[in-house]
């Protein structure tokens, strides 16, 4: 492993992390950790933390529709409230993956709607869809 690049999916668990921990003290030139946070946790790699990059289709998302296309894909019946007594944050996203692009040479392979579909589809399909909808609407508007 001396003087390599080494790409570690999963580096933010203890694993990862253990194993980040150990390609670097045998010498690995580089590290680049892959993980997603709600799996990892991030003071496992904090010691080793360099540049964050975007993964994201670079499609300028507006809350609101994100919001919309929640109740569409899980056949949920809820009006949405714009509460203009609250304060508001920022009206869409948008990640900007050029940064990915460059180092990795990633590109999204799907736009957004169909990724957050999948997503959803995924969450249904490994989760017990009684408890799914027992806690449903707790789960979104809970702060």
């Amino acid at each position: 492993m001396a003087g390599k690049t080494v790409f570690v999916t999963g580096g933010a668990s203890f694993i990862g992390s253990t194993l980040t921990d150990q390609l670097l003290a045998r010498g690995a030139k580089k590290v680049r950790i892959v993980d997603d946070p709600s799996s990892g946790h991030l003071d496992n790699i904090r010691q080793h933390l360099g540049t964050a990059i975007n993964l994201g289709t670079m499609e300028r998302i507006r809350v609101i529709d994100c919001a919309t296309m929640v109740c569409e894909f899980t056949g949920h019946k809820a009006e949405i409230k714009l509460r203009r007594d609250r304060p508001t944050g920022p009206l869409n996203r948008v990640a900007d993956n050029s940064l990915a692009k460059k180092l990795l040479g990633w590109e999204p392979k799907v736009l957004f709607r169909e990724a957050f579909k999948r997503t959803i589809d995924w969450y249904y399909a490994t989760r017990d869809k009684e408890e799914v909808k027992r806690i449903f609407t707790r789960l979104l508007t809970e702060r």
